[in-house]
């Protein structure tokens, strides 16, 4: 039998492939509202229960949960750590909201350039959408004829990613991940939240609702990461868990069980099959510019085009934002990262993770 930890000792996986695939899913996902409405009915929602797009979403935060537990484990400090996840995160999202505020919104908005941007509605934008915390996702006098009038969508959930990070960082600080049992004690006590807050029908405020939503698959990352030298990568595996879920539809064990076994699929995925696959991995880690640019260029061909179907909306809109993903990790991602050592060195880093 093959164990997860046999296997995840290096890059030589098809993570990078299995993120890019979520980030075309997601695109593929929101090209329904876009194009038909905020009320269309979207991919396996009526089958699964979930959207492709929510589904996609579980599998970036599986992953993100497995990776930055082991970032934090490898990085030599606490700065070292938190620098790479800015980097990861903020450059291209800083390049990607000026693209929109600043380019794309003017040259459409009905005030025309000069009159866009000299109201505050741009730098509202920029500045709302960086803090992350309260998103702004419809500019004033643009997309105002779409179906779905909103120039950004995706990037809500990188506020939970963010939290989720910060979980990360706390519980590492706190020493739980040097610890399996006391991890375990704390992961199932907030597996038995999560059931009694579903089960129960409290009403929770929205952000509460979301984030316990996206930090489930985030925790079975986690989970993963821990005890991965005991976790065996095997299809059977999968079927059961599989099986497991779709018996367990209509009951709070649903969402969890359908985040397991579709986390336990991308692992498997990401670690078993070879090949020419991980030849992907040559050409770089484009998917989180996909997730960033999908929405505003979907949008924007609707806008361009006029009325148009799901599929003609992605076949016009992938090609554009496979360009701008592109640029993004060439020009933007890959070098910030690549900077992380002399951030650090300027932060003057204090204070060991050992």
């Amino acid at each position: 039998m093959v164990y997860l930890g046999d296997k995840a000792t290096g890059r030589d996986n098809n993570l990078n492939l299995i993120r890019m695939v979520a980030a075309t899913a997601v695109l593929v996902s929101h090209a329904w509202p876009i194009t038909l409405g905020p009320g269309a009915v979207q991919p396996l929602e009526e089958a699964v229960g979930h959207t492709l797009g929510t589904l996609a979403v579980f599998a970036f935060f599986t992953i993100s949960g497995f990776l930055i537990t082991a970032s934090f484990e490898r990085s030599s400090s606490l700065t070292s750590f938190l620098a790479a996840r800015f980097l990861r995160l903020y450059p291209a999202l800083i390049v990607s909201l000026l693209v929109v505020g600043l380019v794309i919104a003017p040259l459409i908005s009905s005030l025309g350039a000069v009159g866009f941007l000299s109201t505050s509605h741009p730098w509202e934008f920029i500045a709302r959408n960086l803090a992350l915390a309260s998103p702004m996702f419809v500019l004033p006098t643009v997309f105002e004829s779409n179906p779905y009038p909103a120039i950004e969508g995706s990037i809500w959930t990188l506020f939970y990613e963010v939290l989720c990070y910060m979980g990360v960082f706390l519980a590492g600080v706190a020493g739980l991940w040097r610890r399996p049992g006391l991890a375990a004690l704390a992961l199932g006590l907030w597996l038995a939240l999560w059931l009694v807050a579903r089960a129960s029908g409290v009403a929770l405020h929205p952000k509460l609702v979301a984030l316990m939503t996206l930090s489930l698959p985030f925790v079975i990352g986690i989970a993963f990461y821990l005890w991965r030298s005991c976790l065996p990568l095997g299809l059977g595996v999968l079927a059961v868990l599989v099986a497991s879920a779709w018996l367990a539809r209509g009951t709070a064990l649903h969402t969890p069980l359908v985040a397991l076994a579709l986390g336990y699929g991308v692992f498997w995925l990401a670690y078993v099959p070879g090949g020419i696959l991980r030849a992907y991995n040559q050409l770089g880690d484009y998917s989180y510019g996909m997730y960033i640019y999908a929405f505003p260029v979907q949008g924007l061909m609707v806008w361009l085009f006029g009325p148009q179907g799901p599929v003609t909306n992605m076949m016009l809109a992938f090609p554009a934002t496979l360009v701008l993903s592109v640029l993004s990790w060439h020009l933007v991602e890959a070098p910030a990262l690549g900077a992380k050592s002399r951030v650090v060195g300027w932060l003057k880093p204090e204070g060991s993770l050992r």
